[in-house]
C-alpha cells in the first residue's frame, strides 16, 4: 500500500502541474464537457456555466490523488494506525483537498472572470501621467487607469523630446509594448487654433 500511496501522490502532483500549465484542467468528467471557452463570453454567462461544471475535472481529480496519496503515505509510514483507517483518512483528505480546490476555483474565482473587450484594452487616446521621466529619444514609464485598475507601461515621446515626471500625456499609438505619447498641453495648443481661429 505504501507504493500505491506514493504513486498516487506523485501522479496527482504531476497532473496538477500539467493542469495548471497546459490547460489539462479544462477536461471535465461526468458531463463529457471538454473545455469551457464559452464561459468566457461575458460575466453573466460565465457565472451560469461555472455553476454547471462537473466536480470531477482536470483540476480536482489530480488534487484528490495528490492529497489522498500524500496523506496515506505519511500515515502508513510514520504511524501505527490500522490500514483500513489509513485508507479512510486518506480518502477523506483527498475529498477535502479536491473540494476546497473546486470551491475556490469554480465558485469563487471563475464566476468573477470575464474576457475584456478590445475597446477596454485599447491604448490609443489614453490619458496618463509620466511616472518615470522620458528622456529625449529614451524610454520612461507612464501610469494610467484602465478597466478600474491602475496600470503602467513603458513609454517614449512621439516627438523624441524629453517629458518630465508628472506631466500629463496622451497615448498616440502603442507598438511592441511601448506607448508613444505626447504632452496633453501640447496637443491642446495644437487643437485650439483649428477649432477657433480667433484664439
Amino acid at each position: 500500500m505504501l507504493t500505491v500511496y506514493l504513486i498516487c501522490f506523485v501522479l496527482g502532483f504531476v497532473l496538477s502541474l500539467l493542469a495548471a500549465m497546459t490547460g489539462l484542467g479544462r477536461v471535465h468528467f461526468g458531463h463529457i464537457h471538454f473545455g469551457h471557452a464559452h464561459v468566457h463570453t461575458h460575466t453573466h454567462a460565465h457565472a451560469n456555466a461555472a455553476g454547471q461544471l462537473s466536480a470531477l475535472n482536470g483540476f480536482t481529480l489530480p488534487a484528490f490523488l495528490c492529497w489522498f496519496g500524500g496523506t496515506g503515505y505519511l500515515l502508513y509510514r510514520y504511524t501505527s494506525v490500522f490500514a483500513p483507517v489509513v485508507l479512510f483518512v486518506a480518502m477523506l483528505s483527498g475529498l477535502v483537498g479536491a473540494g476546497i480546490l473546486y470551491v475556490v476555483l469554480f465558485k469563487l474565482l471563475l464566476p468573477r472572470e470575464r474576457v475584456m473587450l478590445a475597446e477596454e484594452t485599447r491604448m490609443d487616446g489614453v490619458v496618463a501621467r509620466v511616472s518615470d521621466e522620458i528622456r529625449a529619444g529614451g524610454t520612461g514609464e507612464i501610469l494610467f487607469s484602465q478597466s478600474d485598475a491602475r496600470r503602467s507601461a513603458a513609454a517614449r515621446s512621439e516627438a523624441g523630446i524629453p517629458i518630465p515626471r508628472g506631466t500629463e500625456v496622451v497615448v498616440l499609438r502603442y507598438a511592441q509594448g511601448i506607448a508613444y505619447v505626447s504632452p496633453l498641453d501640447d496637443l491642446m495648443r495644437q487643437a485650439l487654433p483649428e477649432s477657433n481661429p480667433n484664439l
